[in-house]
């Protein structure tokens, strides 16, 4: 068990409340603790972890400082999603259809602030191939391959010049044709970049040459670090390219809209493309890489690119890095110190972890609380020793939860963040049980730093989870201002007319939403066992619906009668046993008459069965919905027992003992009682009954052998214009040949008897059950 325990949530509460988050957060997590420990769930608290614990996030920022070091951490200004409530930055996957804060509700801004970045485009198309190693990623796939789109193009990385002198700026720009990339004529970035609207050194040269409505030629060139080459920057007349794209690359010879803008503005550029007799194309003009085909050329210049480190990496025009900043308290400090003289410079990893200082009070509004805390924030700089700042940004809390599971495997470690064998021992995760919503955002990020510790050598796997299985929600109501989409509490909600409407004035949205803190829709499960009983509060969340599928609280009640009704029966079956045998004759299996042993042959057949699909749905399907219904089939059974079976059969006593043992994982408490019941019962048959110790110290039941052996020859059930007549044995081979079971049957003496006589209109096998109806004139 682990506790995701920074993030804006945590901090709102506290700062609503006047509360330090961290006293905040500790006093939720016993609470938390409490709660868990009240609903009997089992967990191995000696591999507990703990987010906001400094002996976590120390290696939350080590394996910040290593995608920093490799390149994969920057910073950069950037347009970015603003929430006006949270008063923070949000990822895009944060923001939902409509515009607003996944947390707050509230309608996202757009503003422009320095950021830091993780560069997941790098690892988009590798990323996206490995979907295709995960077979049991039942409808997450699909979903992580749209959001990261079709990865045909890549950027390369340029140096920007003003009259030919380095201005210290570099972009990337994408290209869909790299193979092309000698024969680019500009570099094309929207009115809306960054560049434009930012503290760049090369706004005002930009802005000289914008003309709006046009595609703006400047006096800036762009040197492409892969083939030396200079291209002008043309700011384009457009408002958007394709996706999310904000820079591209402009290469005549691939599109005739390229070729119109180069021609209007008069630029000059290298055609790179041969066509031959066959209809292929050729590379020309374009260095080492002339005569190759475009197909083997796209291939040799992307793994050139990548290997001079200035590009190359196929990613799609819709993906964007990962913006990792908040300008919150709690969270994960950024390792970073900002130096005059060397720039941004990483905290040597034997100096972290950077600890979060305590600061007096938060507002929760503005920018970084951090910047408050100026003892902390002036620090020498790790490489020259000269005076610096630290980083005063957090990290987003998706960076904490994007490796906890390797954590899980040496939770103690603190030499390193976990010892590569036992990481490779454990994993990959056999079954991640998670949300939908993390589908692009969690699920995402966790495969991506796989992928990165994978490169670095810190694992041997590329895939953290094997195998998912998606699990609903047990939803809250919800109220919100239907103007603002802000969230409030049910106190604050006037009931009184047909339609509700908030205290304080406003039209109210009644929905019903997960449950969670900031939407005050939450439910404590205390109160919930208190009214109820554990037991039954764990078996209606089983029963209620399957685990894919959402249970709204207020409203889906209807499964608790039954599964209180089948607790009672259950009870009874074991009261039943133990009152036959205090009172009756000593247990005689001998004594059993035809019809008993029938009876008997037909619970052993259904303890068989059940003992199947249950195992099956605790391990496989998991659908705990379909194995309680199975057990309440095999309570019905045992409740029609006639006295004598369950004076004398031991195949009644181990189906009800099954039943017990099946049911203890879902409700330990009821199953503890009845196996002790089951335990003390005079005279038992069944060797399962004289084991010793509690229900959960049981060996899980198995099918018997012989249910598993496939019979010779089947019974048949035969019935004349719909009414019982009888039986007919037949080999199991021809029991689905409805002419050739026809005739034994005629040819049997039951057959003789009942039917030689008689005219046969039609004869019906069915398909699912050992049975044949003949309809017969009267």
């Amino acid at each position: 068990m682990g506790w995701d325990a920074f993030g804006l949530p945590a901090e709102n509460a506290a700062i609503e409340r006047g509360l330090d988050p961290e006293e905040w957060t500790k006093c939720n997590i016993k609470s938390m603790r409490e709660q868990l420990d009240s609903l009997a769930l089992c967990f191995n608290w000696d591999r507990e972890v703990t987010t906001c614990l400094p002996d976590y996030y120390r290696w939350t920022q080590y394996l910040f400082v290593k995608l920093f070091e490799a390149g994969l951490a920057y910073q950069k200004e950037a347009v970015v999603n603003w929430d006006p409530v949270d008063q923070t930055v949000l990822a895009d996957e944060q923001v939902d259809e409509n515009g607003r804060s996944w947390r707050s509700g509230a309608l996202v801004e757009q503003k422009l602030l320095t950021q830091w970045f993780i560069k997941t485009t790098n690892y988009a198309k590798p990323l996206l191939d490995a979907l295709a190693d995960l077979p049991e990623w039942y409808g997450v796939k699909g979903m992580q391959a749209n959001w990261i789109g079709d990865c045909t193009g890549c950027y390369f990385d340029y140096k920007l010049k003003v009259n030919g002198e380095e201005t210290g700026e570099t972009l990337s720009a994408y290209s869909s044709s790299p193979e092309t990339v000698f024969g680019a004529a500009y570099l094309a970035i929207l009115p809306s970049h960054r560049l434009l609207h930012g503290s760049s050194s090369v706004r005002s040269a930009l802005e000289k040459g914008f003309e709006p409505g046009r595609d703006s030629l400047t006096e800036i060139t762009a040197c492409n670090l892969f083939t030396d080459q200079e291209i002008p920057v043309v700011i384009s007349h457009k408002e958007a390219f394709d996706g999310y794209l904000d820079t591209v690359i402009g290469i005549p010879d691939c599109s005739e809209e390229d070729l119109s803008v180069a021609r209007a503005l008069n630029l000059r550029w290298t055609t790179v493309l041969k066509s031959d007799e066959d209809d292929t194309q050729t590379l020309v003009n374009s260095d080492e890489f002339s005569g190759l085909t475009r197909q083997q050329a796209f291939d040799s210049i992307t793994q050139k690119a990548r290997e001079q480190r200035v590009g190359g990496h196929l990613t799609s025009s819709k993906l964007r890095d990962w913006l990792i900043s908040r300008q919150r308290y709690w969270g994960t400090p950024i390792p970073v110190v900002h130096c005059g003289s060397c720039g941004p410079v990483a905290v040597p990893v034997d100096e972290l972890p950077v600890t979060l200082p305590k600061l007096p009070s938060l507002m929760g509004k503005g920018m970084s609380p951090l910047e408050d805390a100026h003892d902390w924030v002036s620090c020498s700089c790790p490489r020259c020793k000269g005076p610096a700042r630290r980083e005063t940004d957090t990290m987003d809390t998706f960076v904490d939860s994007a490796w906890y599971y390797f954590r899980y495997t040496d939770p103690q470690n603190t030499v390193r963040p976990f010892e590569r064998h036992l990481a490779d021992h454990w994993l990959p995760v056999d079954l991640y049980i998670g949300g939908k919503e993390h589908a692009v955002m969690h699920l995402y990020y966790a495969r991506f730093l796989c992928h990165f510790c994978k490169d670095q050598g810190l694992v041997a796997h590329r895939e953290p989870f094997r195998k998912l299985l998606v699990q609903g929600l047990i939803k809250g109501q919800t109220f919100k201002l239907a103007d603002s989409g802000q969230y409030l509490k049910r106190e604050d909600i006037d009931f009184t007319d047909k339609e509700p409407v908030a205290r304080g004035g406003g039209r109210v949205e009644v929905t019903f939403e997960k449950m969670s803190k900031s939407k005050h829709n939450g439910l404590d499960p205390q109160d919930v066992v208190q009214q109820y009983g554990v037991d039954t509060v764990r078996l209606y969340i089983l029963y209620a619906a399957p685990p894919e599928q959402d249970i709204l609280w207020n409203v889906k009640t209807d499964a608790l009668p039954g599964v209180l009704r089948w607790q009672s029966r259950l009870w009874q079956l074991v009261t039943k046993l133990r009152a036959a045998r205090q009172s009756g004759d000593i247990p005689n299996p001998s004594l059993l008459k035809k019809k008993e042993l029938a009876e008997t042959k037909k619970i052993w057949d259904n303890k068989n069965y059940a003992v199947q699909e249950v195992t099956s749905h605790f391990t496989e399907d998991f659908l705990f919905n379909a194995a309680i219904s199975r057990l309440m089939g095999l309570t019905n059974t045992l409740s029609s027992a006639t006295a004598g079976v369950v004076q004398h059969s031991v195949e009644f006593e181990e189906a009800l003992a099954a039943l017990v043992l099946m049911t203890a994982p879902m409700a330990p408490h009821l199953a503890s009682e009845l196996w002790a019941g089951l335990c003390q019962v005079k005279n038992p048959l069944s060797l399962l009954l004289q084991q010793r110790g509690d229900v959960l110290q049981q060996s899980w039941p198995a099918v018997d052998p012989k249910y598993l052996d496939v019979p010779d020859f089947v019974e048949l059930s035969v019935m004349i214009n719909n009414k019982p007549c009888g039986s007919v044995t037949v080999p199991l081979q021809v029991s689905k040949d409805s002419d050739r079971v026809q005739q034994l049957i005629l040819e049997s003496p039951l057959g003789q008897k009942l039917l030689s006589a008689r005219s046969i209109k039609r004869a019906i096998l069915s398909p699912r059950t050992a049975l044949i109806n003949f309809l017969i004139e009267e």
